[in-house]
């Protein structure tokens, strides 16, 4: 190969490579059969009790599995796994990780031994393009993923993987790149954000967990406008949760259960339907509230 050829395929590498990924997606994609589009669940997971508990929030959980076409598996965002970078559990197996302490040994004994994808996981590491997603073959499904998905699907048989989020990130950039996994949704897999929209562990009336729904003046606050911009499409506003006043700034102290909110609104389609359902405050400055858009 003579100088001139050489440099002009130098020149020519960015657009191959590129060229590659999107035929590698395009590839990946067709790998799974279309499907209607899936609905996104936003589900408040409260304590870890809820996972053997009988209560209206579980009841809630399973209602909403009834509602739904049985998806072909799971992809969950849950408060509960931050990395720094962004990865997906790639295991056949993922264990069930007890990611608390302080509850009964009933709540230690839970399995939860849904099969893992290694496929999908390989899959959503080809789609996501804003960062490089890496292979986890460690962590497992941590109680905001199994707490809840456990009550949609009690027989486990729903393979599952996990989303991480990058705690170095803000939360533009998570909406961004939430959106790139839309296509997921005509591919017969379940998108679920796991966390809380209030969350405010300091602050939490321990003498009001039981008995009748109790929240603080600020908590409702935060929890209506929450739920006016969801059914405005206001996502905007959400997205920046930091400049929506005193409210916000105690509903989110920190934004780990807040962001996996911001997953399930990124891949929201313009013809889904929204219902909002558990939408109940615990211990004054805790709310379940969670989302459906179909």
């Amino acid at each position: 190969m003579n100088r001139f050829d050489f440099i002009k395929t130098l020149a020519l590498l960015p657009l191959i490579s590129k060229s590659m990924k999107v035929q590698t997606l395009n590839k990946l994609s067709s790998v799974l059969s279309n499907t209607d589009r899936m609905p996104l669940l936003f589900l408040g997971h409260g304590s870890p009790m809820n996972a053997i508990e009988e209560n209206e929030f579980v009841k809630g959980f399973r209602n909403v599995g009834k509602e739904i076409q049985k998806p072909k598996a799971i992809l969950c965002i849950s408060a509960h796994w931050e990395t720094k970078g962004t990865y997906v559990t790639a295991m056949d197996y993922p264990k069930t990780i007890h990611d608390f302490g302080g509850f009964p040994k009933e709540l230690f004994n839970v399995q939860y031994p849904a099969p893992g994808s290694p496929d999908l996981a390989n899959k959503t590491k080809s789609i996501v393009q804003k960062t490089e997603i890496g292979l986890d073959d460690k962590w497992g499904l941590d109680h905001g993923a199994w707490s809840v998905i456990k009550h949609l699907y009690p027989n486990a048989d729903v393979p599952v993987i996990q989303l991480s989020l990058d705690y170095t990130k803000p939360a533009q950039y998570h909406f961004e790149l939430a959106r790139e996994l839309s296509v997921l949704r005509k591919k017969g897999i379940l998108i679920v954000g796991s966390g809380n929209m209030v969350h405010n562990l300091s602050m939490v009336a321990w003498d009001k967990l039981k008995g009748s729904p109790f929240a603080f003046d600020w908590a409702t606050e935060a929890n209506e406008k929450m739920k006016s911009f969801i059914l405005e499409g206001n996502f905007q506003s959400l997205i920046n949760y930091d400049k929506q006043g005193k409210a916000f700034d105690l509903a989110i102290p920190t934004p780990e259960h807040y962001l996996p909110l911001i997953y399930t609104l990124a891949l929201k389609d313009e013809n889904d339907t929204t219902k909002i359902f558990n939408d109940q405050p615990v211990g004054g400055s805790l709310s379940m509230t969670s989302v459906k858009f179909e």
